[in-house]
Order: C-alpha cells, then sequence, then structure tokens
C-alpha cells in the first residue's frame, strides 16, 4: 500500500507579510517558508499509519507544486519520515492549477490513499482536495479529523455540524483532513535531516494549463480601533455601544 501526502510551501505564520509599493503582491524578501501546518499533520499521521501497519504500507511519498525554492520546505518532508518526493517545477497559479499539475504528475502511479490539508495557511481556499478528487475520478472524504486503518479497511471521522459521521471509503481515495488527525507535528531528527539529503526527489515539468483565478490587488486590514473603557456600573452606555459600534447586539 502506498500513501500520497500534498504539501504546500507557505510563509511561516509568524511571519509578517508586507506588500510591494503597488499592492499587486506580496513582497517575499526576508519571508521564513514552511510546510504548510494541516499539510504537515497530514504526513504526520500518514506516518503513524505506516509504523502501525506492520510492512502493509510500503510508501510514503510527497508532492508539491513549486519552483525550486521550495526544496528546502520538501527537504524537510523527507527529513520527518517521507520516503521519496516529487516537486512540480511551477509555481502553483491557484487551486485549480495546482490540483491539475498534481493530478498530471501521479496519474501513472497507484496511490491507495492521497492525503491534503484542508486548506493552505496563506490563502485558505479550501478547494484545492476536492478538486485534485475530480481529476483523478477518485471519491474524497472532506473534514477528516481521524483516520484508522485495519488491513485493507479504512475508517474516517469526519465533523458535521452537531457531531461527527464515521466513513469507510473504499480505497483508492482522498482524504482531506484537518486538524484532530494528529496529536502534534513531527520534528526532524539529526538523523532523518542526514538522511533526507540521499532519499530521491523527482522533478517533473508542469502540463499547460490555465488558471481560473488571478489576484488584482491586495489589501491590508484595517487596523483595530482603540479599547473604549466604561465604567462598570454605565450599562446603558455599553449596550448602547455593542449595538451600534460593535453590532453584535
Amino acid at each position: 500500500m502506498k500513501i500520497l501526502v500534498c504539501i504546500s510551501n507557505v510563509p511561516d505564520t509568524t511571519t509578517k507579510i508586507k506588500l510591494n509599493g503597488e499592492k499587486t503582491a506580496i513582497d517575499l524578501a526576508g519571508v521564513q517558508w514552511i510546510i504548510n501546518p494541516w499539510d504537515e499533520l497530514a504526513l504526520t499521521r500518514a506516518l503513524e499509519l505506516k509504523e502501525a501497519s506492520a510492512g502493509k504500507i510500503t510508501k510514503i511519498s510527497v508532492i508539491s507544486v513549486g519552483s525550486q525554492g521550495a526544496e528546502p520546505t520538501i527537504r524537510k518532508a523527507l527529513a520527518i519520515g517521507a520516503d521519496d518526493a516529487i516537486r512540480i517545477n511551477t509555481e502553483p497559479k491557484d487551486a485549480y492549477f495546482a490540483a491539475f499539475q498534481v493530478a498530471e504528475a501521479v496519474k501513472t502511479e497507484a496511490y491507495d490513499i492521497i492525503l491534503c490539508g484542508i486548506e493552505s495557511s496563506d490563502y485558505n481556499g479550501s478547494a484545492f482536495g476536492g478538486m485534485l478528487a475530480e481529476f483523478m475520478d477518485l471519491p474524497s472524504v472532506s473534514s477528516v479529523s481521524s483516520f484508522e486503518l485495519t488491513g485493507d479497511v479504512v475508517k474516517v471521522n469526519r465533523e458535521i455540524p452537531g457531531g461527527y459521521e464515521v466513513v469507510e471509503p473504499q480505497l483508492p481515495f482522498v482524504a482531506v483532513v484537518q486538524k484532530g488527525i494528529a496529536k502534534e507535528p513531527r520534528i526532524p531528527s539529526m538523523r532523518g535531516i542526514m538522511m533526507a539529503r540521499q532519499k530521491p526527489l523527482k522533478v517533473v515539468e508542469a502540463i499547460m494549463a490555465d488558471a481560473l483565478t488571478g489576484f488584482v490587488a491586495f489589501e491590508p486590514p484595517q487596523p483595530k480601533a482603540a479599547c473604549k473603557m466604561v465604567d462598570p456600573a454605565n450599562v446603558a452606555e455599553l449596550v448602547d455601544l455593542l449595538h451600534k459600534e460593535a453590532k453584535i447586539i
């Protein structure tokens, strides 16, 4: 059994984002790059499943759409424990474009399970996983917060309003995972970092395709208003502010 984990190269969540002078693009100078947090949890769970499978799962692969600058992030995934990696040599223009590229790159491979995070921490589109499943003509399960494998039977929990449901998808399938799929992301060990240098990282060229969306301009959020202090005895003023300014009552 083989598992493929899709990973995105995203800015560190603590990075302060700056825009260029025209506000048409993000200024990438000094940005630290990491594995998308949801994808990192997906990779962690895949490795846990492999370790508990008694040899049933033979390989964990990772794939990413990005330029050569994304390779340190991919190497980190290898250091964490992935067996090999694929980099599609192009910038991920949008979710449709990225999903198409991944589907084309692995269409001849027989992956039993494909995992991807529910969204990326930079654009939060939540569209990639569903699009990938459609391109590959595979069933998909979204909002997966728990994943168990017993023999050839997969059980996943997915969150729904007011609770969760248990699903047993047929292999192969795409699982779109969210927070809860693993407790904590794995940290690469020194041995893992050394071994990652020797693990195969295959680079494939992109297939011609058009993106369906484009960015016209960026606008930073408005600064937060100053804090207003209200006398505890003046309940009427508090209610008035909550109603007219905060508009929450």
